[in-house]
């Protein structure tokens, strides 16, 4: 490859290969190796291939440029994106792209299928739609370079859509689609009902758009849950903003006691004292309790002590893991917590012997109060 790379001219093709690069946004991703890419350069052909991201470029030097990319760019968790370069031939969706007659039947079809007044476009068994079939095309969008063709019309004489009805159309993935994020950014609506689509993972090809309806009623994939609410969530973890789901309306993620409506309150006034004292407060927990805590390992394949197993492992009933998993993740800032001690031994406190008294007040109402211990041994 070294030797095709230093003899290759402009034009050669390259296949660019990133393991396990489904997991990783496109956009993040795309991004990331521009930027430390030494030459500019435009992806071609960019598709998932089982959990690999793949895309090419057509000349030596950015192949060669590419190649020194790897393992200088890092996940979140601090983990290297390793990046493999290989000569490869003509991109399918280059090799089979639709000729200019093709590409301009096509921009007529879809033109009257586009409704202006709600800027929506069907496409709905767009294969049999008879001006295509009358001359001859077969426009099957599960074909990268047919889905390029639509995606690229779309960008060019669609700009302002917000609703894309890809039913019946026989998709089983959405590899070519996934160019819907730069293409069409606007989308809100996104119908891919009776698909044949088989895997949630599908669904993370596209998950930078901002949809507030999705249909995929009539896909296998809808069968893989094992109840609505897993179906439900495994949704809104791809599209936060989701708020119609094959139809139906979907209820606010998060719900507040409207009996208690003062318990949540903003971060900043979740208590009110002096700086001194919150940060001896916060001193105080993160020394005595919540690094107590976490010294153990909560991972069951790294706990070998059988009886600490059985005191760490906690059982719980399947329909309570289930209306948990429907809650949002949530990321907790240590300047949030309430504390709120009722009862507490003097013993399992320590604290120096020159604080005599400490009272947290909420409301007006005392809720910690920590008293000086003699020593250890009390």
């Amino acid at each position: 490859m070294e030797k095709n790379m230093q003899d290759g001219a402009l034009g050669c093709w390259f296949k660019i290969t990133i393991p396990h690069g489904i997991k990783y946004d496109k956009t993040w991703l795309m991004n990331s190796i521009q930027t430390h890419c030494s030459v500019p350069f435009t992806p071609v052909d960019f598709h998932y291939i089982k959990n690999r991201a793949r895309f090419f470029v057509q000349d030596a030097r950015t192949a060669s440029a590419l190649k020194d990319v790897k393992n200088k760019i890092f996940t979140e968790e601090n983990k290297k994106i390793s990046i493999f370069v290989s000569p490869s031939a003509v991109p399918y969706s280059i090799e089979n792209k639709l000729n200019p007659e093709q590409m301009e039947q096509l921009k007529l079809t879809m033109n009257k299928r586009y409704d202006v007044s709600q800027q929506a476009l069907d496409l709905h068994k767009l294969r049999f739609d008879p001006d295509l079939v009358q001359r001859d095309m077969d426009i099957i969008l599960n074909r990268r370079n047919c889905m390029a063709a639509t995606l690229q019309i779309i960008e060019r004489n669609f700009p302002e859509l917000l609703s894309l009805n890809l039913r019946n159309n026989r998709l089983y993935r959405l590899d070519g689609l996934s160019d819907i994020i730069e293409k069409a950014p606007k989308v809100k609506i996104l119908n891919l009902s009776k698909n044949e689509l088989k895997s949630a993972w599908e669904l993370s090809k596209v998950k930078g758009l901002k949809l507030e309806e999705l249909w995929l009623e009539g896909n296998p994939l809808c069968h893989t849950f094992r109840g609505q609410s897993a179906y439900i969530s495994a949704m809104r973890d791809r599209f936060p903003e989701l708020l119609r789901l094959d139809g139906q309306e979907l209820t606010s993620p998060t719900t507040i006691d409207a009996e208690f409506p003062e318990i949540i309150k903003p971060c900043k006034e979740s208590y009110k004292g002096s700086e001194s004292l919150k940060s001896l407060v916060l001193q105080f927990l993160l020394q005595n309790g919540l690094c107590e805590y976490f010294k153990d390992s909560r991972n069951m394949k790294k706990v070998k002590d059988p009886d600490l197993r059985v005191q760490l492992l906690k059982h719980t009933k399947h329909e309570i893991v289930d209306s948990l998993s429907v809650f949002p993740k949530t990321q907790h800032d240590l300047n949030s917590y309430v504390i709120d001690l009722c009862v507490q031994k003097v013993s399992t406190c320590f604290l120096p012997q020159e604080v005599s008294l400490l009272s947290l007040k909420w409301k007006d109402s005392p809720r910690v109060v920590f008293v000086p211990s003699p020593g250890p041994s009390s």
